[in-house]
């Protein structure tokens, strides 16, 4: 009877039903905001007047020309905008595999997949219509070149690093740091000696890559100068920072192996990662966390937020699979594999649902449900924006349609008047309300409010203040996650 290493399919349909579970189930979920901006970037093209208040020159990425293309072939549908993120981050855990099998040991590169996929955001990141799954495919693309120019010492290898480098900043301008990776490693290699690469020509590379980026440069430097109005958190605390290395896998996968070991009684001898080896695993991990916080702390303008610290996670996994492998001898490598990928299938999939949601909003439905109001009778409808970009000026009362502001409005229209209120509440807001209240909703029996949950709640309560509803049914028609729509109906004559 075959033993279980043996067994070799078990590992491949452990991945495949990870993959089906966590990436595949979600794609038929509402867009949540953020892809609704995606879809319109696509749709209307990079140039549309209305982005130039949003951090124009992110939208210069070519994530969205590749996502223009794929929809005037198969259209904006959520699977069909999403699955070429889906496609990226399938591609990229092959590379994932690789570059474990090279920098740890070739056993290890099926537990560093799984330890991968026990990351949320790696996951949540498959199935996102965003750049980030394309960056990270292109960024183990780069690494994986520039570990075969070091080992080959050949220029065209060389060169193909230097354009796919430079094309992780193409793909989003936030990724930056973990450019640093490819320098602090080529460094360690060069000065351990155990490349043919020499300083010289390390230079030259290098300057190649830097004049590739020196348009993204261009870009970066000119985006600082309003970086304030989009920033969307507040600045990070250490207490955020510490979460973010995701440390729990870290400890999870090295303290089960320890474990593990000392209750089999195994015995490794294997000889350390080279230093160089470490530094690579050190910087991928630590890196665009330890950047991205301290410029949040130096500029004021907090840029630390999750998904732009994402690309970091495999950097973790690869992470946790070397403090795995001090514990782990030959030979069992693919029983833990087996382990793990079970164990997170089990507890990441969330199992009380059979079609999971990818985020925790759903634009889609309370649109369905806008809709079905309005075909009953035409009501004006409250629309707030969810963009931190909608303020005066760029926000004013005769907003035009489609707009970056409010792109959830041209991905999933609505029926009735759309009444578009800013992001937040400022004494022009409440005039236009009140002018509003006055001159649209009051002359007619009901309108709805239509946004964001906080939003939604917090222009619920001022109109019930105003003496002029007070008479007026308030109902709930949601919430759709974090999505919500309230009808207001008057009562009597």
């Amino acid at each position: 009877m075959p033993g279980f290493g043996d067994r070799r399919w078990l590992l491949p349909l452990l991945v495949t039903l990870c993959v089906a579970r966590l990436w595949c189930m979600p794609l038929g979920s509402s867009f949540w905001v953020d892809e609704t901006a995606t879809v319109f970037v696509a749709r209307y093209g990079s140039h549309h007047p209305s982005l130039a208040i949003a951090a124009p020159q992110a939208w210069q990425s070519w994530y969205y020309a590749l996502i223009g293309w794929q929809g005037a072939l198969f259209g904006y549908s959520e699977i069909a905008t999403r699955v070429i993120s889906v496609v990226a981050m399938g591609a990229f855990l092959g590379i994932f595999a690789r570059l474990a099998a090279r920098l740890i040991c070739p056993e290890a590169a099926w537990f560093a997949v799984f330890a991968c996929l026990a990351l949320p955001g790696i996951d949540y990141q498959a199935a996102n219509a965003r750049p980030y799954a394309l960056g990270m495919f292109v960024f183990g693309i780069s690494l994986l070149l520039l570990i075969r120019w070091l080992d080959s010492g050949k220029w065209h290898a060389g060169l193909l690093f230097a354009a796919s480098g430079a094309l992780v900043l193409y793909i989003h301008l936030l990724f930056w740091p973990c450019c640093l990776v490819f320098a602090f490693y080529t460094a360690a290699r060069v000065a351990e000696g155990k490349t043919s690469v020499t300083w010289r020509r390390v230079v030259l590379i290098f300057a190649a890559f830097g004049a590739l980026i020196v348009p993204v440069v261009v870009q970066s430097l000119a985006l600082l100068r309003d970086a304030r109005a989009h920033v969307v958190t507040p600045l990070p605390s250490p207490g955020e920072f510490a979460r973010s290395l995701e440390l729990h896998v870290l400890a999870l996968c090295g303290g089960a192996a320890w474990v593990i070991g000392r209750a089999r009684g195994w015995r490794v001898a294997r000889a350390p990662l080279p230093a160089s080896t470490l530094l690579l695993i050190a910087a991928w991990w630590l890196v665009q966390p330890v950047f991205l916080f301290l410029f949040s702390w130096v500029t004021g303008n907090g840029v630390f937020v999750p998904r732009y610290l994402q690309l970091a996670l495999p950097g973790a996994a690869l992470a946790s699979t070397a403090a795995a492998g001090r514990f782990i001898p030959a030979g069992q490598w693919t029983r833990l594999a087996a382990v793990l990928g079970a164990g997170l299938l089990l507890y990441l999939g969330q199992w009380r649902t059979i079609w999971p949601r990818h985020h925790n909003s759903d634009w889609r439905a309370a649109a369905s449900v806008v809709n079905e109001i309005e075909a009953e009778a035409p009501a004006p409808v409250v629309c707030p924006s969810p963009f931190v970009e909608a303020r005066p000026p760029a926000w004013e009362p005769d907003y035009p349609l489609p707009g970056f502001l409010y792109t959830h409005l041209a991905v999933y229209p609505i029926h009735g008047k759309p009444y578009l209120f800013p992001f937040e509440t400022s004494p022009q807001a409440e005039l236009f309300a009140a002018t509003v209240a006055r001159g649209a909703l009051l002359p007619s029996r009901r309108f709805l409010i239509y946004g964001w949950g906080p939003q939604v709640n917090f222009w619920r309560d001022w109109f019930a203040r105003r003496p002029e509803f007070a008479a007026w049914r308030r109902r709930r028609l949601g919430p759709f996650a974090d999505v919500d729509v309230v009808l207001f109906e008057r009562v009597g004559p």
